[in-house]
């Protein structure tokens, strides 16, 4: 995070042919708030020293014993030692500085911020909405967990109210879906939700996955100088209060027009055109790092209820991180296929308990993740593009120093260790594939397919794209939002030809809803 903010820093100097002081009352400008932080940075970089330097000066960055010495830029041709000992007036570390990043520790520590400190810790320990006040797990507000995560809740003062449950009583008087179809019809006495709902194989979809289902993004702008302005950080607190995660433009819950690039289609907003009476009907408990095994604690973050609600599409897609880790002996951290047998088998079982009759399961194939090397080390990363020195390359090899890499075993020049880890990607996602034909279970049929990068990669290039736009720009990891608009589209169709059952019939009367709507003045 320092050698990040520091580079951009740098760079803004650079591309404004201004000083360091400029450069970062500029970015200070730029970010909503004021993180003046920051201006502590000063008196090191105006030393001249790059990024690494800088933040090992600070101390924000230290090479323990034993450890390699892990910078993003070449070394300075003098030894590190002495120059850390100069850009800290002689090892004295500013007092100030050592405050101002400590001090955040002991906020919480305050008897006003007690309590709220520890609501913020359960909500993100337990993945559910902050503003909830009827406890339904359904929320008012779009971020922290809110309704970018989960339908949005029409009345957050009755538990009985949220999207997804079977309509009360038709909802002759009141929303109790969150669908937007209520009330009676005075031409015939019939309520609408009956009228246009009934019959209708209406049916929620709910994703259980990882930092990629939740669609991780960076904005790249953050980071590229010559395209950096106060627009470009508009965002910023809201990213933040969504863990960085873009779940409202995601491939499975997208349902907002996106703004970070690319266009959103998602299987949410397929189910919701071909029966209208979907609406809101949508759930993403993912989490960055998700994997079998930690899925297990957050599918309990699930709002199904088996009685009182619809059937639900249920995509299970931990696509990475059962092989991906930042550990130096990275194939020993793996899940084994014994792990995924068990983990998935007691997901699984979790489901049949908490699912409505009628839902289905589709279980999602790891990702063969060496298109991220081949696609995008030789390139450079948005840090590098100002003086063309940062490929992806090099920032692979500074995470993976640092061991807090992405995936060790893909983001990496070693070959060998490339294909083994797509080896054991391979043997889980069979573990998959067997699951699906060879489990039953009481409330839900269970399919499985293989993650469609490659075809989507296919699809891209005969729209004329390159592959490597199909990667996140800043982590080089995750899909890209095209990516994941493409996908919808490779799977929606492997679901219309090979598992028609699981979409259900198309509703004859939708455009009766959306006139009901129009007259209405929305939803």
């Amino acid at each position: 995070g320092c050698v990040l903010v520091v580079s951009v820093i740098e760079q803004l100097a650079q591309w404004h042919n201004s000083t360091v002081k400029a450069a970062v009352e500029k970015l200070c400008n730029y970010i909503p708030g004021k993180y003046q932080i920051i201006s502590h940075m000063l008196r090191y970089i105006d030393r001249e020293m790059n990024a690494d330097v800088v933040c090992h000066s600070l101390k924000l960055c230290k090479q323990d014993p034993g450890q390699p010495l892990c910078h993003l830029y070449p070394p300075p041709k003098v030894s590190w030692f002495s120059t850390f000992f100069k850009a800290t007036d002689g090892g004295r570390s500013s007092p100030l500085m050592l405050k101002s990043f400590t001090g955040f520790s002991s906020i919480c520590a305050f008897p006003l911020l007690a309590n709220l400190c520890e609501k913020i810790k359960y909500v993100i320990k337990n993945k559910l909405p902050f503003e909830d006040f009827d406890g339904d797990k359904f929320s008012t507000f779009p971020t922290l967990r809110g309704y970018h995560w989960r339908g949005r809740d029409c009345n957050d003062k009755n538990t009985t109210v949220y999207p997804g449950r079977r309509p009360d009583n038709w909802d002759v008087k009141s929303d109790s879906n969150c669908n937007g179809i209520w009330g009676v019809d005075p031409k015939d006495g019939i309520p609408y939700e009956e009228k246009f709902c009934k019959g209708a194989d209406s049916q929620g979809v709910v994703l259980l996955g990882d930092s990629a289902g939740a669609h991780f993004h960076i904005p790249p702008e953050w980071m590229t100088v010559m395209q950096m302005s106060a627009k470009s950080f508009a965002n910023l607190p809201m990213a933040f209060t969504d863990e960085l995660d873009w779940p409202q433009f995601s491939e499975i819950t997208g349902f907002l027009n996106s703004t970070i690039g690319g266009w959103t289609d998602s299987l949410y907003l397929r189910l919701r055109r071909r029966n209208r009476c979907n609406h809101r009907d949508l759930q993403n408990i993912s989490q960055n790092g998700g994997y079998s095994g930690n899925l297990l604690y957050l599918i309990k973050s699930l709002a199904r209820n088996q009685l009182l609600d619809k059937p639900a599409i249920v995509i299970y897609a931990t696509i990475g991180n059962d092989v991906c880790n930042g550990n130096r002996d990275t194939l020993a951290h793996m899940t084994t296929p014994k792990e995924m047998l068990s983990n998935v088998v007691q997901a699984l079982q979790y489901l049949d308990s908490r699912l409505p009759n009628g839902s289905h399961v589709i279980l999602t194939g790891l990702v063969d993740g060496r298109f991220l090397w081949d696609n995008l080390h030789d390139r450079y990363h948005p840090l590098g593009q100002l003086n063309r020195d940062i490929t992806y390359s090099q920032l692979y090899s500074f995470l993976d120093c640092l061991q807090v890499s992405p995936c060790s075993g893909w983001l990496t020049p070693n070959e060998t260790l490339r294909n083994l880890t797509s080896e054991r990607a391979l043997q889980l996602s069979n573990v998959l594939k067997e699951i699906a034909t060879s489990k039953k279970f009481a409330n839900f049929d269970i399919f499985y397919m293989d993650f469609p990068l490659k075809q989507t990669a296919e699809e891209w290039q005969k729209m004329g794209g390159e592959p490597w736009q199909l990667i996140e720009p800043v982590d080089g990891f995750h899909p890209s939002q095209i990516a994941a608009a493409l996908g919808t589209s490779i799977t929606w169709q492997k679901m219309l030809h090979e598992w028609p059952q699981v979409l259900g019939k198309e509703n004859p009367f939708n455009n009766q809803i959306e006139a009901i709507f129009k007259d209405q003045g929305g939803h």
